[in-house]
């Protein structure tokens, strides 16, 4: 009958450590290494939360779909006819003064249809708070033949208030020369944009304007 082999038990050493100073020590175990992957880190739990946290995220069923206007047929906007009501921006009204436009006589060219500007709170409280260089653009603003919407938010940034507008009724055009604004306004579906170009004005997005 042969001798059984033995197996050494993992981590367990049957050899002696020879120390400088000559002492032996006789290791009977050695410590193994965590890994820096491994589960029982700290940092490595803190991930793990946060996986499972994602994972269960994307396997909720989607209760609500935010609703889409019934105006809109794919991207075409039904509820755009004329007259057209025009939200103008402060950088619409700076550049309309530099090319020495008519407001409302230019829109009308654009279109080829009646307009109504129409100056929010915000617009009008920006232009007052840049003073004297903005006098003229100004002083456009307050005609009394646009029509005047009142804010009931807090600020003045006319930006958040224009985008905030055409989400909730999409029944404006946005007439801005704000490279940011523009890209914002993009993103929604069925919100036309006017702005200030070759010392016209140009439309974008709208289905039915006249080609130029």
């Amino acid at each position: 009958m042969g001798v059984q082999k033995k197996t050494r038990k993992f981590a367990q050493v049957d050899i002696l450590v020879l120390i400088d100073s000559g002492l032996r020590i006789n290791l009977d175990q050695v410590k193994r290494v965590i890994g820096q992957r491994d589960a029982r880190l700290k940092k490595n739990q803190a991930k793990g939360e946060i996986e499972s946290k994602r994972k269960a995220k994307g396997n909720e069923v989607v209760r609500e779909i935010p609703q889409v206007s019934s105006s809109l047929f794919f991207q075409y906007n039904t509820a755009l006819v004329p007259p057209y009501s025009v939200l103008v921006d402060t950088n619409f009204l700076s550049h309309t003064v530099q090319h020495k436009l008519e407001l409302l006589e230019t829109m009308m060219d654009c279109l080829y249809a009646k307009c109504i500007p129409i100056i929010t709170d915000c617009v009008m409280a920006e232009l007052e708070k840049l003073g004297q260089k903005y006098r003229i653009a100004l002083r456009i603003a307050r005609d009394e033949r646009w029509e005047r919407l009142k804010c009931d938010h807090k600020g003045v940034y006319a930006d958040d208030c224009l985008v905030d507008r055409v989400m909730k009724h999409k029944v404006y055009i946005v007439a801005t020369n704000d490279r940011d604004l523009k890209r914002r306004i993009r993103k929604i579906p069925g919100v036309p944009i006017m702005s200030v170009a070759r010392g016209k004005y140009v439309i974008e997005r709208l289905p039915d304007a006249p080609e130029k």
